[in-house]
């Protein structure tokens, strides 16, 4: 695959440091034509036009609105009291959980 842009010696240099790659250890040589190959994966990419919404494709659904951010008032204390028998000091009682070994 013939690319028309290649990248230059400082941005090589720059992606071994990023990828912890030391020069010596790389053929240079070798990775800059397999990243010249990548550039040009992207231009060719680049040709197709992205212009219209991804998300038109998709109909649309309720779950994507969100509530409206506004401040309700909770329960009172005595309507809380009514849900359960077991509400005492401002706390629901609940069995036990967890064993002794806990």
């Amino acid at each position: 695959m013939s690319t028309q842009k290649t990248i230059n010696e400082e941005t090589l240099e720059n992606l071994l440091y990023l990828s912890r790659l030391s020069p010596e250890s790389t053929n240079l040589s070798i990775l800059k034509k397999q990243v010249d190959e990548i550039v040009g994966y992207f231009e060719i990419l680049s040709k197709f036009d992205d212009s219209e919404n991804p998300y038109d494709a998709y109909p649309s659904t309720e779950s994507d609105k969100l509530r409206d951010d506004e401040i309700v008032a909770g329960l009172d204390v005595p309507d809380v009291k009514k849900v359960s028998k077991d509400f005492m000091d401002g706390y629901f009682q609940v069995p036990k959980v967890l064993g002794e070994g806990a």
